[in-house]
């Protein structure tokens, strides 16, 4: 397996469709010469092949030497890239643009500068109604060149419009260069360290944030500046666990489609991430039919063409759909139900290997072995936590620290007390160097500890007291942390009232329900 993730273009090979590598064979018989044919001998070997293996490859080609074989799977590469150019180019904006862009220097270049402004005139209209500014600064720039360098007749007004578009222009990516930027940077120290640990990381995330926003901020009016402000919020929010600033600017980030809906088309991927920040917002804050509606409309939306026109939009409007039904189940307590999604689910990583990154595999892991916890298949359970425990351990601590606890709750619940002591030690060792203990973790391991010295008898106190030590703890901002990813509270009630986890949680479920349902009686 490794030898197909590290081939570049085996990978693109097996990602082909059946149109596509229809397509190429088209474009390649039609655009080269005989000897470059010998591509096409090269494509069908390596797309027949199940693993990438250099050396059956060169036994099915004995025309060519293992030199030759870089050079002609470099030439391949190139051609293939050429052919979905050409095949997707109506498909998406930015490629259209570059096309444009590209014909306007080419007429250039043999001294049609008159046509090339005027296909300029067009890749500007394309740009502005597509919110393009990185294109449009580039055929602006153009313009300048060619109305500095000749006489082409334009008008003062116009070439004095063009100076103000220009100086607006460099404005606008200005600050979405700025924006994107703290975007990215806060979205990745979530991916390395999760929500924040402490007052501490906090108070230091929130002086980079104010530091980091532009001071004009107030002024942002197009979609961009006010697509990367939002998602900016929303992961200052999250990290925080402001999960109520996290919903505000996640619905805001969907409305901002919504106002302009042909930019779902332009800009996908963010809607579709968009779409998976909101559903997880109405987690956070168990809003159970801003949920059931919101998931209801994302797939909907799964099933139209725009979904569907990319393998990458297809991969992530499923990996987000499936977390989001996981996480239905995780709110109801309808665990058994929920595991009978995780084959499928499963069926699916595998088959999407290639293009999904490891968090999200980890993060898939996590809420599988939940769902088993939560079920009473603790063996199971134990299985998928092990995946993350032996993954990558740079790659979302919070997890890692969690897995790890959830692991030792799972042997807990199994009885397998010959080995709690020791893993209670290593346990509390990794959390405690990630700095990722909290009160809440604290008492876990101290009521662990104690439990080996008490009667089956005497537990239930022993219980009860770790309970009443922690409820308080329920809407503490930087506890919450741990009831984000250990329901602690719900699992200590089914022990205490000896019931299911599951018909605890359902009961929590129902409860809100009611009250919901009574809310809105008596607003009629």
């Amino acid at each position: 397996m490794s030898n197909r993730i590290t081939d570049a273009l085996f990978q693109l090979i097996c990602s082909l469709e059946k149109s596509e590598k229809r397509h190429f064979k088209l474009y390649i018989k039609r655009s080269s010469a005989k000897e470059d044919l010998k591509i096409i001998q090269l494509f069908d070997a390596m797309d027949k092949l199940e693993e990438y293996d250099e050396k059956l490859l060169l036994k099915k080609l004995p025309f060519v030497t293992k030199p030759q074989l870089a050079n002609l799977k470099t030439h391949l590469y190139k051609q293939l890239l050429a052919s979905l150019r050409l095949l997707k180019s109506t498909e998406n904006i930015d490629l259209q643009l570059s096309e444009h862009l590209d014909d306007a220097r080419l007429l250039y270049n043999k001294g049609l500068k008159l046509q090339s402004l005027k296909i300029l005139e067009k890749a500007k209209e394309i740009a502005k109604a597509n919110h393009k500014f990185n294109f449009l600064a580039q055929v602006i720039s153009l313009e300048k060149k060619i109305e500095t360098l000749h006489i082409t007749r334009s008008s003062t007004d116009k070439t004095a419009t063009l100076a103000a578009e220009a100086l607006q222009i460099s404005g606008h990516i200005d600050r979405v260069t700025r924006l994107s930027n703290l975007a990215l940077l806060l979205y990745r120290w979530y991916i390395k360290n999760g929500h924040a640990r402490n007052e501490m990381d906090g108070n230091d995330l929130k002086k980079f944030f104010s530091q980091s926003l532009p001071a004009d901020v107030n002024e942002i009016t197009e979609f961009y500046e006010k697509l990367y402000l939002y998602q900016s919020y929303c992961w200052y929010a999250f990290i925080r666990q402001d999960f109520l600033l996290y919903y505000r600017y996640s619905q805001k980030w969907i409305d901002l489609f919504d106002e302009d809906e042909s930019m779902i088309s332009v800009e996908t991927g963010h809607y579709i991430k968009g779409m998976h920040n909101l559903l997880n917002a109405h987690f956070d804050l168990r809003n159970f039919q801003q949920f059931q509606k919101t998931l209801l409309k994302f797939e909907a939306y799964a099933k139209t063409p725009v979904a569907n026109q990319h393998d990458n939009f297809r991969i992530h409007t499923f990996i987000y759909i499936n977390s989001a039904k996981i996480n239905w189940h995780l709110m109801l307590g309808n665990f058994k139900e929920g595991l009978e999604l995780v084959p499928g689910i499963v069926e699916k990583l595998q088959e999407y290997a290639l293009y999904i990154d490891g968090h999200r595999i980890l993060v898939f892991n996590y809420k599988i072995a939940t769902l088993y916890f939560g079920s009473g298949d603790y063996s199971t359970s134990i299985d998928y936590l092990q995946k993350i425990i032996n993954g990558e351990a740079d790659l979302r601590i919070d997890l890692q620290c969690y897995a790890r606890l959830l692991h030792l709750m799972a042997h807990y619940e199994l009885g397998n007390f010959e080995i709690i002591e020791s893993l209670i030690k290593s346990v509390y060792r990794f959390m405690a160097k990630m700095k990722n203990l909290t009160v809440v973790e604290e008492e876990m391991f101290r009521f662990l500890r104690s439990s080996f010295k008490v009667s089956a008898r005497q537990l239930k106190p022993e219980l009860e007291k770790f309970l009443n030590n922690i409820k308080h703890l329920e809407r503490s901002r930087f506890e919450t942390r741990s009831f984000a990813y250990l329901d602690t509270i719900s699992w200590l009630e089914s022990k205490v009232y000896a019931k299911p986890l599951s018909a605890i949680i359902h009961n929590k479920y129902l409860a809100s329900k009611r009250s919901l349902d009574n809310s809105m009686m008596r607003l009629s």
